[in-house]
């Protein structure tokens, strides 16, 4: 049943942000201060109070400066994007081989990303609701696999550093397998797709429910949040045609939306603005389509 602390999430209107734009991505070009604060506006004027944003990196410290510098009512909760540390021989890219060197380079790497969102955390400590030491890094086909040990350490880090919430991310179906990690943070992140499992958008929310029930029985002493849950508007391959749309989108996140607000749980819609830095030769891609708005920011519904 894992330790039981103290540290919550108040209920809030919760999206993921992720505000490269076209020709910007995370090696690359960074958002503008004026881009990040025009896309802030809008998620605040859409009744959003908090945002996820996946690493201590530029583009989070920019908008984590103009939160602070406008006064925007709208906190952050920011993690990790760790490196693969273990081969993934179901990457979904291809089986990885990694060499033991660039592996433990990998770790390293990591090490000092967590290091960086701790200062973050510490120096924007109202604008940091939650902390996260990483995402999907036990799901192998994603490919950024890191032992639960590694995960365990990096969250007893965090919490001996900050004084957020600790919390970790992973799909759905993976925490009755992570007592350890589940043992150690203040916050149970779940990710629910019923789009990939190809559920009809009829039976849609039936499984996200099912998915957050599931996880409570798994851990009933724990803050179970969604910090990713969405629905693609548009596709490449032919076997989604049927799935991907704007009309299911917004069928599947009103009937999510509710359930939330009635419940005060918090989830985290997957995802603020289309990101065609996913695919940029494919901007039909599932992938670079799940956005509230599209890359322009014009809101799809």
């Amino acid at each position: 049943m894992g330790k039981t602390f103290e540290k919550k999430l108040p209920y809030k209107k919760a999206i993921c942000y992720s505000g490269y734009r076209e020709g910007q991505c995370p090696t690359g070009e960074m958002p503008s201060k004026e881009q990040i604060s025009e896309d802030l506006h809008l998620l605040v004027a859409d009744g959003y109070g908090y945002i996820r944003m996946y690493e201590p990196n530029a583009h989070a410290v920019t908008a984590l400066q103009v939160i602070r510098e406008e006064k925007l009512p709208l906190q952050c909760m920011i993690g990790i994007d760790s490196l693969p540390e273990i081969n993934s021989a179901e990457c979904i890219t291809g089986p990885q081989t990694f060499s033991a060197e660039e592996l433990a380079a990998h770790a390293a790497s990591n090490d000092v990303q967590l290091d960086r969102l701790i200062a973050l955390a510490n120096e924007y400590t109202d604008e940091i609701v939650a902390v996260s030491v990483g995402n999907e890094n036990r799901f192998p086909f994603v490919g950024h696999l890191v032992s639960e040990e590694r995960l365990v350490a990096h969250a007893r880090k965090l919490h001996a550093a900050v004084k957020q919430p600790v919390a970790f991310c992973e799909v759905d179906i993976d925490w009755k397998n992570l007592d350890a990690i589940a043992n150690e943070v203040d916050v149970i992140g779940i990710h629910t797709y019923p789009y990939h499992l190809d559920v009809a958008i009829e039976d849609a929310f039936a499984k996200t429910k099912e998915s957050f029930e599931s996880a409570c029985a798994i851990n009933p002493n724990k803050q179970i949040c969604f910090t990713e849950l969405g629905w693609s508007t548009n596709t490449a391959h032919d076997d989604h045609a049927d799935y991907a749309s704007v009309a299911n989108q917004k069928r599947y996140l009103e009937e999510v939306a509710d359930y939330l607000k009635s419940n005060e749980i918090v989830g985290f819609v997957f995802e603020a603005f289309d990101e065609l830095w996913k695919d940029p030769s494919s901007p039909a891609a599932s992938e670079c389509n799940w956005g509230i708005y599209d890359i322009n920011r014009k809101k799809k519904w």
